[in-house]
């Protein structure tokens, strides 16, 4: 990857690019420091890496914790897509835009302006929520002014980051919307590092020196679990293509052999990401109408983040969110009319139906695969913090935090961010025929 990477940085046109990435992404970190107007400068929101809103604030770079300017972050944008994609399945009208030659960008549109919504109704919430424990504004603001400036302070800080985004995967390299979600999650490192060596020398002075010793295993475990993701994402499911022959003139087309290969985790992190904002709305909803209730003591107690309760809807709605998103990105029929139109045939299949039942199949085959896969690396973090919690006068916390910078959703998009911004140098390099780049 770093030869890659050297490589590309020679040919000016891709150095431009990444450079424009990196200012774009420098600008997206700068935002996150911005403190939002009406909001307590001395706030510190106890986002924990064991409740819902560690993980996001994870996400968002941090910004989150201070309820800055990107506080929501993109996360509006990933509930709003959710909600669109789910809607297109029940709604004729918009199944039908979505297959237009330019409904694309019409839903697309549809997304953003829902996310605007969405930005502005959970920034509300979240900051409603957290109102009844802290001091959220400063003194002397009317309370409804305060809600009305912050909403619409944080809903600007996801507008700015969509553009962002757009501008990094019009101008730059990758996905905008993963990268910004990928250097949030790199942000958080360092602090997380920082915090564990603290504590570790803080329990050691009284004798306790398990963070100390665990250290060396949660980092195998961390470097296990990067391998075991590039292995699963590099990886595909090969099916043999033989086309026929056919002869127009003096010339003969076809008659070679290839494959279609076919992604073991084809979802990418999608899933997880889907599972992890449905499950935001009822902490959200619950903080803002039933705080301090029997209700919320119940819902925390059997379905809060951290319970096995938790665990298991989160592991279900993974696996269900695969198959959903599969559902809706790979059509069997229409691939195999495509292969019968340009003469392709798998080997041993006949053409027509037989080949829809056979990728169908194997595409079912692979999102179950796909959706316990990410299941389970999912609830690694959950499982090993009970194991841990176990032991006398062990910190689990503290190592529960270093392991969810680097697992599950954050794991997950830094590997797959790292290879598709790899793949994307080498084939742009590979149009310039740039002799010599890949030895």
């Amino acid at each position: 990857m770093f030869s890659v990477f050297k490589n590309a940085w020679k040919l000016p046109e891709l150095r431009k690019k990444i450079l424009y990435t990196l200012l774009m992404l420098l600008v997206y970190r700068l935002c996150c420091f911005i403190p939002t107007p009406g909001i307590n400068p001395s706030l510190q929101i106890d986002a924990a890496n064991d409740s819902i809103w560690g993980l996001m604030n994870i996400i968002t770079g941090g910004s989150l914790q201070g309820y800055h300017f990107m506080a929501m972050g993109i996360s509006p944008y990933i509930n709003a897509s959710i909600i669109i994609q789910l809607l297109q399945v029940v709604i004729p009208a918009l199944e039908r835009l979505g297959r237009e030659e330019d409904g694309r960008e019409k839903i697309n549109k549809i997304v953003r302006y829902t996310s605007f919504g969405l930005a502005f109704l959970q920034a509300v919430g979240i900051c409603y929520a957290f109102s009844q424990t802290n001091d959220m504004f400063v003194s002397g603001i009317n309370e409804w002014l305060a809600y009305i400036i912050v909403g619409l302070s944080l809903t600007a800080g996801t507008a700015v980051a969509l553009w962002i985004g757009d501008r990094i995967s019009e101008k730059g390299l990758g996905n905008g919307i993963s990268m910004l979600i990928f250097v949030g999650i790199i942000a958080r490192f360092p602090v997380t590092a920082q915090n564990y060596v603290q504590t570790a020398a803080a329990n050691s002075q009284t004798g306790n020196n398990a963070l100390w010793w665990i250290l060396p295993i949660v980092l195998v475990a961390i470097v296990a679990l990067i391998i075991a993701v590039v292995f699963v994402e590099l990886g595909e499911r090969r099916i043999n293509i033989q086309y026929a022959k056919r002869v127009s003139g003096r010339k003969v087309y076809g008659g070679q052999s290839t494959y279609m290969p076919i992604k073991p985790n084809s979802c990418g992190v999608l899933p997880l990401i889907f599972s992890m904002s449905l499950l935001m709305f009822p902490s959200i909803l619950t903080g803002m109408f039933w705080a301090g209730s029997k209700f919320e003591t119940f819902y925390t107690k059997w379905l809060g983040q951290g319970t096995w309760g938790y665990l298991v809807v989160s592991f279900l709605l993974t696996i269900g969110f695969a198959y959903f998103y599969s559902a809706i990105t790979f059509n069997a029929a229409e691939t195999s009319k495509n292969l019968q139109k340009y003469g392709g045939f798998i080997q041993g299949i006949r053409p027509g139906k037989p080949t829809t039942d056979y990728l169908n199949k194997v595409s079912k085959r692979l999102v179950l695969f796909s959706g316990l896969y990410l299941g389970v690396i999912s609830s690694i973090p959950m499982l090993a913090s009970a194991i841990l919690s176990t032991i006398p006068n062990f910190d689990a916390n503290t190592v529960l935090s270093l392991a969810l910078t680097f697992s599950s959703t954050g794991l997950l998009i830094i590997v797959s961010v790292a290879i598709e911004i790899t793949k994307q140098l080498e084939s742009q390099m590979v149009m310039r025929h740039y002799k010599g780049f890949l030895d």
